[in-house]
C-alpha cells in the first residue's frame, strides 16, 4: 500500500515542505502520539525516503533549519541523528550484525522443529494475539509497511517479553515489512528494548503509556507483562575504528553501481565520475531468510526506478538487478571497465554482497556527512548527541543532492 508514500523524490520533496512548518514546537510536543493508521501528521513520515537516500539528511536538516533555529527544532533534528548514530555504532562493532543472523537462524530453526512456538509466532505476524493493540499494529505494520516509533518499541518490548517470543525473530518481521527498514537502525533498536544493546536496560510496555499515547484508543490493562527481566546478551565486540571511505579516481575506466542504502548519486558525478555504464544491485533477497513482503520489494524498486531516471543522463547504459557479486563483477568485466564505483554502504545486505566482489576494485566513497559523525558513536546516543550541534555546523556549504 504505497499510497501513503508514494516512491518518488517529488513525494519526498512534497513530504518534506509539509512538515517543516510543524517541525519545532508541535513536533515536540506531539511526536509520541500514535494516533493510528493515516492520521501519523504529528510526525515527518520522511523515514522511508531518508532510510533509502531519495533525500539526504543534510537537505532534510537544512530545510527544517531554514525555518527553525536548531533550539526549537533539535527534538527533530536528533531523530534525524538517531539513523546516524544506529548506522555509526554497528560500522564499528560489525560483528554484531553477524550475531543477529546466527541468533535468527537459530531462532528460525526452533520455529520448524516446536510446533507450539511456531504457533506463537504465526498469530504474533498475524495480528491473531489475545493483545487487542499489538493485532492492530502488526495489521498496520503489514498492510501500510510503516508504524510510529512510539508503537515500535511497544510492539517490541510485547513481542520479547509477553509474549516471549525470540527478539530477532521480531527484528526480522520488521525488516521484512518496513518500508523503511534498517539494518542497523532496526537490528540495535530491537536490542535496546531487549536490554542487550545498553545491557541491564530494557523497555518495557505499560498499559497506562500505551492508554496515554493512543488517546485511549487502546488499553491493555493486566495483560502485560509488568516487571520483566533484561535478556542477557554477550559483551560487545571490540570497537573499530570509523570507515572513512575510499578516494574516487575519475580519470579511470569506472562503471557505477547503485544500491538501496543510497539513490541519490549526485555527490559522486560532482567528484567527476563519469561511469561506462551503471548498473543496480538489489539484495532485497538477502534481507531475510523468509520472504520479504511484496510490497517492500516493489516500493524499493519503484524508489531505484526514479533514481535511475532522474539520473539517466549520466549514468550511460542502464542494466538493472544484478543479486550477486559475480553478477557484478561479470558485468563490470564485460564493460571493459577498471573499477567499480559504488556508494559506500554500511553493515547490511547490500554491503554483505558488495564485500565478496573479487578480482576488481571496489571504490567505495563516504559521504562527509557520515564521515563527520560515525566516528562519534562510540558509546550510548546521549554522548553522541553533544555533537549534534558541530555536525550541524559542519554542514554549512553542503548542498546534498
Amino acid at each position: 500500500m504505497t499510497d501513503l508514500f508514494p516512491p518518488t523524490r517529488t513525494a519526498a520533496l512534497e513530504k518534506l515542505s509539509a512538515f517543516v512548518p510543524k517541525a519545532a514546537r508541535d513536533y515536540a510536543s506531539q511526536r509520541n502520539y500514535d494516533l493510528g493508521p493515516g492520521q501519523h501528521d504529528n510526525v515527518s513520515t520522511l523515514s522511508p525516503y531518508i532510510r533509502h537516500r531519495l533525500m539526504t539528511e543534510p537537505e532534510v536538516i537544512a530545510a527544517v533549519l531554514g525555518r527553525h533555529a536548531l533550539s526549537s527544532s533539535e527534538k527533530f533534528v536528533q531523530e534525524v541523528f538517531w539513523r546516524t548514530y544506529w548506522k555509526g555504532w554497528l560500522e564499528m562493532r560489525p560483528a554484531v550484525w553477524g550475531g543477529y543472523q546466527q541468533g535468527l537462524a537459530r531462532a528460525w530453526d526452533q520455529v520448524q522443529t516446536q510446533s507450539g512456538l511456531r504457533g506463537e509466532w504465526e498469530a504474533a505476524c498475524k495480528g491473531e494475539t489475545e493483545i487487542a493493540c499489538f493485532n492492530h499494529w502488526a495489521h498496520e505494520l503489514v498492510n501500510t509497511g510503516y508504524l510510529h516509533n512510539h508503537a515500535r518499541m511497544w510492539f517490541a518490548s510485547i513481542w520479547i517479553f509477553t509474549l516471549r517470543l525470540p527478539w530477532e525473530l521480531g527484528a526480522d518481521f520488521f525488516l521484512r515489512h518496513l518500508y523503511d527498514g534498517d539494518p542497523a537502525s532496526n537490528t540495535l533498536s530491537w536490542r535496546w528494548v531487549a536490554g542487550v544493546q545498553t545491557q541491564g536496560k530494557n523497555y518495557v510496555a505499560r498499559a497506562s503509556n500505551i492508554s496515554k499515547y493512543t488517546e485511549g484508543r487502546f488499553s491493555p490493562l493486566y495483560q502485560l507483562t509488568s516487571n520483566p527481566e533484561p535478556l542477557d546478551g554477550p559483551p560487545h565486540p571490540p570497537r573499530m575504528d570509523a570507515p572513512e571511505g575510499d578516494r574516487l579516481d575519475p580519470s579511470k575506466p569506472s562503471v557505477l553501481v547503485l544500491h538501496e542504502d543510497d539513490m541519490s548519486p549526485g555527490w559522486l558525478f560532482e567528484q567527476g565520475l563519469k561511469p561506462l555504464a551503471t548498473a543496480t544491485l538489489d539484495a532485497t533477497a538477502q534481507i531475510s531468510p523468509l520472504h520479504v513482503a511484496p510490497n517492500v520489494t516493489s516500493f524499493k524498486s519503484a524508489l531505484m526506478d526514479d533514481c535511475t531516471t532522474r539520473w539517466s543522463a549520466s549514468l550511460g547504459p542502464l542494466t538493472t538487478g544484478l543479486t550477486t557479486a559475480q553478477a557484478i563483477k561479470d558485468w563490470a568485466r564485460s564493460i571493459g571497465a577498471e573499477q567499480i564505483v559504488t556508494p559506500y554502504a554500511p553493515v547490511g545486505p547490500t554491503a554483505t554482497i558488495l564485500n565478496n566482489i573479487r578480482a576488481l576494485p571496489v571504490i567505495r566513497p563516504l559521504r562527509d556527512f557520515d564521515r563527520r559523525a560515525w566516528p562519534h558513536a562510540t558509546a550510548g546516543f546521549f554522548k553522541f548527541k553533544k555533537k549534534i550541534p558541530e555536525l550541524v555546523g559542519a554542514m554549512t556549504g553542503l548542498q546534498p543532492v
